[in-house]
């Protein structure tokens, strides 16, 4: 654990070295977009923090390469991590063109095909060199996995990145949004790796997914202090992309090599928590994008046309400011991600029942939308107070029966009814 938040903290520091220098020589060189009509920032803002993440990233691998390398007891089994240095390089690899692909949509808006077609190359480039979910845990916990052919785990995997990168590139719109969101769920994902670690294998504490997840941490970390609202850099779309892709890799590490009947339960849903607790780290991101691609499709537009109906906006448009809209982003985030991890680690750790992990989720879901509803209610109230309040100075300023009795009435006028009442338009 030492060795893992070490490595977190260089890839912060190292993160936001990089991303003040980012922020200067983009200010300096001018090396900022225009502001879009669909953009909630009023003033042009860089949008190559995820260079800076990426040069974060690289310098924890790297030390953690020359860490394995030192023969070091205590880190000794960080060489497992390192014993196929090409399914690492790979990883290096894609996460490079993703980052290349991003800058240049960031400076030169590519169109949305070329990025995809980007997308999947740099997915393939991982799946290529054995990163791939070659086996499901949906066997339960009495047995097993179910195991597909190559080609199969090859395309599943590869579908898998791409939509979660689009996923979290999606939620990109708010000030410390992706960055918030990532560090908590990839701080979620890298407590449950550890531990399932430490049911399968007691003796090997380090495993690919735990490193991804840290210097995902460690990145956001350190980048968050200069995007947080009102934000001095973004992180563009390299940065949601390249984290998108880190974090998927990640999931995909642990996921497709682990066998329920290892986890030490005899509950059933523990069993299956490889395969939720991606989703429920990610619950925010898939949930709009999911929602963003019906509402294009039934449009008549291309999944990836960008408009301004994403859930950050609807936030925004209920009257949420854009700290509280980020805030109620990270609280659905945790709940659903902490709320998974509880009900791996009550039955394994506690022999508890999975049931308080659902009753944890429950609670924190109705308090959250609740919070989430809270500006429609309080519209409501003020709409009927400015109603009332209307109604109450008409009926002030209407004339009272005896001077309505006092006053020449024409013939050909009909009497005055209620319908007449200036309050009741």
């Amino acid at each position: 654990m030492t060795l893992f938040v070490a490595l977190a903290l260089v890839t912060a520091i190292v993160t936001f070295a990089g991303s003040l220098a980012v922020w200067k020589l983009s200010l300096r060189y001018r090396l900022y977009p225009k502001i879009r009509e669909r953009d909630v920032h009023t003033r042009p803002t860089p949008r190559l923090g995820g260079i800076a993440m990426f040069i974060g990233i690289l310098v924890a691998f790297a030390a953690a390469a020359w860490i394995s390398s030192l023969g070091i007891d205590r880190f000794a089994n960080l060489q497992i991590v390192f014993k196929d240095p090409f399914q690492v390089l790979a990883i290096l690899l894609a996460a490079g063109l993703i980052v290349a692909i991003g800058v240049a949509d960031d400076v030169w808006e590519l169109d949305w095909l070329t990025k995809l077609a980007g997308q999947f190359i740099a997915a393939g480039v991982i799946a290529w060199q054995g990163v791939s979910i070659v086996s499901l845990p949906i066997g339960g916990p009495d047995g097993g996995i179910t195991v597909g052919s190559s080609w199969m785990s090859a395309a599943v995997t590869v579908f898998t990145i791409v939509l979660v990168m689009n996923a979290i590139n999606f939620i990109d719109g708010l000030d410390g949004l992706v960055a918030g969101v990532a560090l908590i769920s990839s701080g979620v994902f890298f407590l449950y790796s550890y531990l399932l670690v430490q049911q399968t294998s007691p003796t090997n504490y380090f495993n690919l997914a735990s490193l991804l997840a840290v210097v995902v941490v460690g990145a956001c970390l350190g980048f968050l202090p200069l995007n947080w609202h009102p934000a001095k850099l973004f992180m563009g779309d390299a940065g949601a992309l390249l984290v998108g892709l880190l974090m998927a890799t990640s999931a995909i590490a642990v996921t497709g090599q682990v066998d329920p009947s290892q986890l030490g339960t005899d509950e059933l849903f523990p069993a299956f928590i490889p395969i939720i607790i991606p989703f429920a780290v990610l619950l925010i991101p898939l949930l709009d994008f999911g929602l963003a691609v019906v509402r294009r499709l039934r449009a008549g537009k291309s999944p990836f046309a960008a408009d301004r109906k994403h859930l950050h906006h609807r936030l925004l448009d209920m009257g949420h400011s854009h700290l509280h809209a980020v805030l109620i982003f990270y609280g659905w985030t945790a709940v659903a991600s902490f709320g998974c991890l509880l009900a791996f680690v009550l039955p394994v750790y506690f022999e508890v029942g999975s049931g308080w992990a659902f009753a944890f989720i429950g609670v924190g879901f109705v308090a959250l939308a609740a919070v989430t509803l809270a500006p429609l209610g309080r519209r409501k109230r003020q709409t009927v107070a400015a109603e009332a309040e209307a109604a109450s100075a008409g009926d002030a300023s209407f004339p009272g029966l005896d001077e309505l009795a006092a006053m020449p009435t024409p013939a050909a006028e009909r009497p005055v009814t209620g319908d007449d009442h200036p309050g009741a338009r």
